[in-house]
């Protein structure tokens, strides 16, 4: 099949190089030209394992191509993949102008029967405003052209992104025409070959899905969070509760882990999104919502309060070395991350920082562009230089096991704040650690 993909972010790169890897022609549209020539030179704008290798690949057989010809795209693909950015707006709710715009160019260049895909996440709703937006340019044209609107929304990993479009667990796609979902299982029948993954469902489910999944996992997040520190007041441990709940198969074990709190592009802005859809929508209060909104934003400022209960409010000389800048590991972004509020809240004590991240320190510093009392290393060990004590932010392997007598000997005092539960309180205490978990 001939496919377009508009926009080159991570849903979109990752979807229209997945989709060329089985043998489809794609041509992947995006206007901003950096990004394109980015991609048209052999690399990627973005860091996800495994991907630069897959673009090339398939660049190098012709089937995978990028352009800023927005023409040239609407006309190229039976299928048009709209995957462009839904950034909140100040409301909360999703800024839908690049969705609108997408379909906008669809709508003024298309000359056949088209399937208009949402992949982006979206309100629900939004097909029916791509479908008059097409509409109203075909209109403007004085043509009639048939085309299909559907949703098939993105349920991908920062950081296992390739491995969840080739492998998924479901496949949920809403639409209302036939030939539309008779177009979809075709193109989805590579990725389900084992057994049939596809869900077919209304428009408006499709849409409602996505958020709905998204606010699931980060009321997990949030409970496991407050249950955390209730824990910590109550002299109990986390990882404990953790097991025996987890334990129980109603529950399971996943998302069940406490930390500092989540971040990234998905979970933050669609709670609020779906609360705003809610309020504006439909006259809902989603207290339940609100509630795991206000956990986590309190959540990201755990961290910055147990260091200065243990050594001050006032922070003026102190040095911290920080582990962790991504919002999670196998990543480079940075939007939402608790690494932003622990270190905003160290610097606003009067404390200086040396961060280190095995991949998102170039994104730091653009977050941090004239912030001098932050500093970065070249590794891990070196970011511990002259530091009262170790901050770890963000789950990366490497941290795992690290070198404790080298952590030792580099710390002015042997204390580390661990924001992602990765050690055992009771083995760093017997190494003559100090140690700080969440919940333990």
């Amino acid at each position: 099949m001939k496919v377009t993909v508009i926009g080159t972010g991570y849903v979109g790169l990752v979807s229209g190089t997945c989709l060329a890897e089985v043998g489809n022609e794609v041509l992947c549209l995006d206007v901003d030209p950096a990004k394109i020539r980015i991609l048209e030179e052999g690399g990627i704008p973005i860091f996800e394992p495994g991907l630069q290798d897959m673009v090339r690949r398939n660049v190098a057989a012709g089937r995978l191509c990028f352009t800023t010809d927005v023409e040239k795209a609407a006309k190229y693909g039976a299928i048009q993949f709209i995957a462009v950015g839904t950034p909140p707006d100040e409301d909360g709710s999703a800024d839908m102008q690049y969705v609108t715009a997408a379909a906008r160019n669809i709508g003024r260049h298309m000359s056949d029967y088209k399937v208009i895909v949402n992949k982006s996440t979206v309100p629900v709703g939004t097909a029916d405003a791509v479908k008059a937006a097409v509409n109203e340019e075909l209109a403007k044209r004085g043509v009639s052209v048939p085309f299909s609107v559907v949703s098939n929304p993105e349920f991908l990993k920062e950081g296992a992104a390739i491995e969840d479009f080739m492998k998924p667990d479901r496949i949920v796609v809403g639409c209302e025409s036939e030939q539309a979902a008779h177009i979809m299982r075709t193109l989805y029948a590579p990725f389900q070959r084992n057994h049939d993954r596809l869900i077919l469902m209304d428009i408006r489910s499709a849409e409602l899905t996505k958020y709905a999944a998204n606010s699931m996992l980060a009321t997990r997040i949030s409970f496991m969070n407050e249950l955390a520190n209730l824990a910590e007041k109550l002299g109990a441990d986390i990882e404990h509760v953790r097991k025996g709940i987890g334990s129980d198969p109603r529950i399971g074990y996943d998302f069940l882990y406490a930390g500092a709190g989540y971040g990234g592009s998905c979970f933050p802005k669609d709670v609020k999104a779906l609360i705003k859809t809610a309020a504006t929508d439909a006259g809902i209060d989603l207290k339940v919502l609100n509630a795991v909104k206000a956990a986590n934003d309190a959540q990201k400022h755990v961290l910055g309060a147990k260091v200065k209960a243990h050594f001050g409010a006032n922070l003026e000389g102190r040095h911290f070395a920080l582990w962790g800048l991504a919002f999670k590991a196998n990543t480079d972004d940075m939007r939402e991350a608790t690494s932003c509020e622990v270190i905003k809240d160290l610097l606003e004590a009067g404390a200086t920082v040396t961060a280190y991240d095995p991949v998102a320190m170039a994104e730091a510093r653009h977050h941090f562009p004239d912030e001098k009392r932050l500093g970065y290393a070249e590794n891990q060990i070196g970011a511990l230089e002259n530091a009262d004590a170790l901050i770890i932010v963000t789950e990366w392997k490497e941290f795992r096991s690290p070198n404790f007598d080298s952590i030792k000997a580099k710390l002015k005092s042997p204390i580390i704040f661990d924001g992602r539960n990765l050690f055992e309180p009771v083995e760093l205490k017997g190494m003559g650690i100090t140690y700080f978990g969440i919940g333990r």
